[in-house]
């Protein structure tokens, strides 16, 4: 399993979002490619980058941020938010991103079959689940699909990796929803990053067991309560 740290970018900043409000955020840090720097130097080597402001309004105003982050610290990276078009998920690609993430526009599943054709497993969608449904234009809108149903469906398209977010664990401190992982761990033949809610090395040990992809760092690295390092090391016990 491998551990990504999250950075998520609203007006060049490091901030998060308490279960997806962005009336409720609070910024960590002005100095993104700084927090980038810190996390590789604890051991990381890969990083997941949101842009909430692409994400809420469909634009790409920290694209510039995510390079720097890139060019300074060589760390892989996975990015979504506001990604909607070939032309910005070639953009993302050409400044370094291993892996870019759909979200809202992976529900037009002839787009998705088309990103899929043109990147291949450099294509990744983000499920964001609401009572379990599925969360679009940066968690503000709830559609009527099943979260599962529709990673089912998309892993039969060919998608190889989802990250997988409740947006009532994220940002809360409140645990993972472990239930939710086992059931689409069992879909099979689709590698699942956990998002939301990890909040201690019992969280990482206990998603390490259910065996996902990866599990993403959030709230909890920013708060001192999970060390990046410390995290890496109960992660490398099983190698």
């Amino acid at each position: 399993m491998i551990l990504l740290p999250a950075i998520d970018l609203y007006e060049k900043k490091c901030v998060r979002l308490f279960r997806g409000n962005y009336e409720e955020m609070t910024v960590y840090s002005e100095d993104p490619v700084g927090t980038a720097c810190s996390i590789k130097e604890n051991g990381a080597s890969w990083l997941h980058v949101v842009d909430l402001e692409g994400a809420k309004e469909g634009t790409a105003p920290n694209r510039s941020v995510i390079r720097d982050i890139i060019e300074t610290t060589g760390l892989n990276v996975e990015t979504g938010g506001g990604i909607r078009s070939l032309e910005s998920i070639e953009a993302c690609l050409s400044i370094g991103v291993k892996r870019v993430i759909l979200g809202t526009r992976a529900l037009d599943q002839a787009f998705l079959k088309e990103a899929l054709n043109a990147f291949g497993d450099a294509v990744a969608v983000g499920v964001d689940a609401k009572d379990g449904k599925v969360a679009t234009h940066g968690w503000r809108k709830v559609s009527e699909l099943d979260a599962v149903e529709f990673i089912q469906s998309i892993k039969e398209l060919g998608v190889k990796t989802v990250i997988a977010t409740d947006i009532s664990k994220d940002g809360a401190m409140a645990g993972t929803n472990l239930a939710f992982y086992r059931t689409l761990k069992n879909l099979g033949g689709i590698n699942i990053i956990a998002s939301g809610g990890v909040s201690s090395l019992d969280d990482i040990r206990a998603l390490r067991e259910i065996d996902v992809y990866g599990a993403i760092l959030g709230k909890a690295m920013y708060t001192g309560a999970v060390h990046v390092k410390e995290a890496i090391a109960l992660l490398e016990e099983t190698k």
